[in-house]
Formats: C-alpha cells, structure tokens, sequence
C-alpha cells in the first residue's frame, strides 16, 4: 500500500514523462561529475569531520556501484558533453524538481510534527 507522500508524488510527477526523467538524468549526471572533480582536485576531507578512512570507504562503495551500472558509457558520455547547461529548459526542469522536493520534504516534517502531537 502506497502512503500519501509516494501518492502526492506520483499525482505531481507521471513516470512516463520523458522531458522531466531525461532532465533528471542530466542535473544528476552534471552534480555527479561536479562532486568527483571537487574531490579530486581538493583531496581534503568532507566537512562535518569525515576522516579518510570514512572518504576511502565511501569511495569504495560507490565504485562498486558504479560498476554494476549497466550503460552504454560512450553514447551516455558523448550525450553528456552535449549538454547545453545555459538551456532555459534545464533551468525549468531543475526548478520544478527542486520545488517538488522541497514540498515533499515539508510535507514530511508536517507528518511528523503532527504524529509527535
């Protein structure tokens, strides 16, 4: 049985719309790449005190992950470097999934401020 957050998403958001998935996919792709080019070029430790260890074995995990992706790596790179991140419809896409995320995380704290009363 679904619950009203998982219901409340799936009213605001058809699986099926391809725009909206591609355009996931893309900011997905796009933080991804920023996150590992931050780490390699710093090679410092995550705020909030993670230690190495903590950063070797998160690495670890998902490099591990990564390999069992079954992507054609070529046509999804070559599909990535074409990305035009100036696009107004990206900007559209990512402001609507930011938006839709920040209401089902308010709806949430709601729920649970009103499960605590």
């Amino acid at each position: 049985m679904k619950t009203s957050e998982e219901v409340d998403f799936e009213k605001e958001f058809r699986p099926d719309d391809v725009e909206l998935c591609h355009a996931a996919t893309k900011i997905q792709a796009s933080f991804r790449g920023h996150m590992t080019r931050k780490q390699q070029a710093g090679g410092k430790d995550e705020p909030g005190g993670a230690t190495a260890s903590a950063l070797t074995s998160k690495e670890e995990t998902l490099e591990s992950q990564l390999k069992n992706v079954d992507i054609n790596k070529d046509a999804d790179l070559d599909q990535l470097l074409d990305v035009d991140l100036a696009d107004p419809e990206l900007h559209k896409a990512a402001t609507k999934i930011q938006a839709s995320f920040r209401g089902h995380k308010a709806r949430k704290a709601d729920d649970a401020i009103d499960t605590k009363q």
